[in-house]
């Protein structure tokens, strides 16, 4: 699904990622977990083609995404929905957009409802089924610039679900949610993986790496780290060697809690 094969990132005279390889298959739950700084975002922004990799001197290709060495990032909205906070901006901009029609700019791969599509009743009726499969179908009318932080993110993963996706990368989907509102993503995104659809989380946050994530990728200067399964890497070892201080993890019945000392 994701091929990565000596990736290697400049922003500036400054280097994000070094020569990174790194595979994920479909149907494989995978977590890309690290520090600030440690080339997530840059991951991301290779993705959506917002940054593009060094070229490699051998001819091969550095990056692929299902298969494909160029790809227009719309056009594979059918087989992987990308979730960013970049986008929760950008939909909270346009005046007087309400939940559904933030939904339904997935099937067109906008931040307005162009005026020139008709909106079908199966559209509609789509956007609904996925609002309720994120438990957000009570914000349907409303207006999106008005809801919190919580609620945009379920909305962004029912927008990102429209096209019925084979897999779901979020890129931090937690950030800036307080304790319930983090639980129901948890719980969001351990329905959307029961029902075969392949996360892949990019995060720095443990507690959102759910039971059904059992890949586990630590990345620290823009390289891999560590790449196994969770049970070996969710450890105080090595996530403190990750982060670069002394992590103590408790986990109880899956779920995961991480301090530090």
């Amino acid at each position: 699904m994701i091929e990565l094969d000596g990736a290697t990132v400049l922003r500036g005279q400054v280097k994000v990622l070094h020569a990174l390889s790194l595979r994920i298959a479909q149907g494989q739950h995978t977590a890309l977990l690290g520090p600030n700084g440690c080339g997530k975002s840059t991951f991301i922004k290779l993705i959506t083609r917002e940054l593009y990799p060094l070229a490699l001197g051998d001819g091969r290709v550095p990056v692929k995404v299902l298969g494909q060495a160029r790809w227009q990032v719309d056009r594979l909205r059918s087989q992987l929905g990308i979730v960013t906070g970049d986008l929760s901006s950008n939909l909270a901009d346009m005046p007087g957009l309400t939940v559904e029609q933030a939904v339904l700019t997935g099937f067109f791969a906008s931040y307005a409802l162009p005026g020139f599509r008709e909106i079908s009743a199966e559209m509609r009726a789509r956007a609904t089924q996925t609002l309720a499969m994120t438990g957000a179908s009570a914000l349907h009318g409303r207006a999106y610039a008005e809801l919190s932080a919580g609620e945009t993110r379920r909305v962004l993963i029912a927008r990102a679900l429209v096209n019925q996706p084979q897999a779901l990368l979020l890129d931090e989907p937690s950030t800036g949610l307080d304790l319930v509102a983090r639980q129901q993503l948890v719980d969001t995104m351990q329905s959307l993986a029961r029902q075969g659809i392949t996360l892949v989380l990019v995060t720095h946050h443990v507690e959102e790496i759910i039971p059904e994530i059992e890949r586990v990728v630590l990345l620290r200067d823009g390289r891999v780290l560590a790449d196994g399964s969770r049970h070996e890497l969710l450890r105080d070892g090595p996530l403190s060697e990750a982060f670069g201080g002394q992590i103590q993890l408790v986990e109880r019945e899956g779920r995961l809690t991480a301090s530090v000392g």
